[in-house]
């Protein structure tokens, strides 16, 4: 069931109507049914995945919460008798327990995520097509790398000892299952989403209707911008020199669109029914070097390597002794050594998390190549900026905002090309392909768009623009509106129209599927 469809909207509107219509403490029951509705619409077959990781992480969490709980009861009855050497020793024979469990969960449950991105993605699905492993041809069960994520760190936090053991597994499962953000994140605690998930919160006038203009802005990023120019998108691909360079606009403005407005519908139909989910996005397009990027762009994700790869790799004692080694040896850069060993590690995994095919592994070096390279040459960079005056120009600041958009997007277009070979070539068109004329000589209107949709993409790519200008500026468009009522009503219906009227409808009225459905 795509966000975008009619049959959605209905869907949405019944678990708004029965969320404030039944009794508070009903209430997470409610959100549970129609979240596993909504999962069982992708297929029957695929719940025992999400059951499986759902029953394993309630096991292994059930069992560090009660070797937790021991270790509390233990040191407490034996408070006077216990040296202090005594209690470290017994804290560390319940930590390897611990570990232990958390290390066989994550391996269970990352290793069937591994195995469906490997077995269920091709060749392997069409060899497997008429034998007895047919099965295999099911395709990715939805939401796994979102709803995995989510549950193996609520894991990591149990053995951490910075959260609780669910006592309940439906609520658990709920957890995992809460059907706004299982196709395509946002990737969350448990410690921060599952209170909120049972609590039953009063209705809000205010929160409800913030959550539904976003909801309708999530629709207008969508259907308007996202699914019009991807017709461009797909036919600009087998382009190269100025073409090739137009697909990494063109891609650029699809994946934005795509991504956050379907964020902006999750976050939007979550605030209506009083839950408020982390930001994904926060105008990434304004930043001026790739670090900053990566703080808005799929913040939650990033957060997640962070917190859980990063970090333990970081401090591990493998990476501790190589730190001291390397810093004898190489100086300041031996310093930095062991944080780039960790960088590459967690680039890997994040793009491996996105696809298995060579690409997204290129795509993930190469971010991790010029976060570290920017590094390095930091002092140079502030050097340059001293000397000739720049920091602070506001025209120095747009050429770094134009910079790095042009960059990430000629990072980013790998994700079109499987065989990385083909994206080398098409790269090293940029600069042997010089064909300017296909801006003018009429190819951009067989691209499938018509001169319709070229204005109405720019309208709407303006409008997309502005928005997020008032925002990084002055913050909120919902609250600034807020004591305007009648402009407000108006615009929301002009917004309204818009989508109804310019929307992009494939076979059928059924929006494409998102791009990040395939994640």
């Amino acid at each position: 069931m795509q966000f975008t469809s009619v049959s959605f909207l209905l869907f949405a509107a019944a678990i708004l109507l029965g969320n404030y219509l039944l009794p508070k403490k009903a209430r997470w029951v409610w959100l549970l049914c129609g979240s596993m509705f909504f999962y069982l619409l992708a297929g029957v077959e695929y719940l025992a995945f999400i059951v499986l990781t759902v029953a394993s992480t309630y096991l292994a969490g059930a069992l560090m919460d009660k070797n937790l709980s021991k270790q509390e009861q233990y040191l407490a009855e034996n408070k006077a008798t216990l040296s202090r050497e005594e209690k470290k020793e017994y804290k560390a024979k319940v930590k390897g327990k611990n570990r232990i469990i958390m290390i066989v969960c994550l391996v269970i449950n990352f290793g069937v995520l591994g195995l469906c991105k490997f077995l269920l993605a091709e060749p392997f699905r069409s060899m497997a097509n008429g034998t007895p492993l047919s099965f295999l041809t099911l395709g990715l069960p939805l939401g796994i790398s979102f709803y995995m994520f989510q549950s193996m760190g609520y894991v990591v936090d149990i053995y951490r000892a910075t959260d609780k053991a669910e006592k309940n597994p439906l609520k658990l499962l709920l957890f995992a299952s809460y059907f706004p953000q299982l196709m395509q994140g946002p990737i969350s605690r448990h410690a921060d989403l599952a209170p909120q998930l049972t609590a039953g919160k009063a209705f809000d006038g205010k929160e409800f209707s913030f959550g539904l203009q976003r909801l309708l802005w999530g629709f207008f990023k969508k259907m308007v911008i996202a699914d019009r120019i991807a017709v461009a998108v797909i036919a600009l691909k087998g382009h190269t020199g100025v073409g090739f360079f137009l697909l990494s606009v063109f891609y650029a403005v699809q994946i934005y669109a795509d991504f956050t407005g379907g964020i902006d519908m999750t976050i939007g139909l979550s605030q209506a029914l009083g839950i408020k989910l982390e930001e994904n996005f926060i105008r990434p397009f304004f930043s001026k070097n790739i670090a900053e990027y990566w703080r808005r762009w799929h913040i939650t994700l990033s957060v997640w390597m962070k917190s859980y790869i990063f970090y333990p790799l970081s401090v591990s004692q493998p990476i501790l002794k190589l730190s001291k080694k390397a810093r004898t040896k190489m100086g300041n850069f031996g310093k930095r050594l062991p944080v780039y060993v960790a960088s590459i590690a967690t680039w890997c995994v994040t793009g491996i998390w996105h696809g298995i095919t060579p690409n997204f592994i290129l795509w993930g070096m190469m971010n991790c190549f010029v976060i570290v390279i920017s590094e390095e040459l930091n002092p140079l960079y502030d050097k340059f900026h001293s000397r000739f005056g720049l920091k602070g120009k506001k025209w120095y600041g747009g050429f770094e905002i134009l910079r790095m958009f042009i960059l990430m997007n000629l990072i980013r277009i790998v994700d079109l090309f499987p065989n990385v070979g083909d994206y080398f070539t098409r790269m090293g068109s940029l600069v042997t392909t010089f064909n300017f004329h296909i801006l003018w000589d009429g190819t951009m209107m067989t691209l499938g768009l018509t001169a319709l949709d070229y204005g109405i993409l720019l309208g709407g790519i303006v409008l997309m623009f502005c928005i997020s200008l008032f925002q990084e500026k002055k913050g909120s468009v919902r609250e600034a509106l807020w004591d305007k009522p009648v402009l407000r009503y108006i615009l929301v219906f002009v917004l309204f129209v818009i989508v109804l009227l310019m929307g992009s409808y494939g076979i059928g009225y059924n929006a494409s599927n998102f791009i990040y459905n395939q994640f």
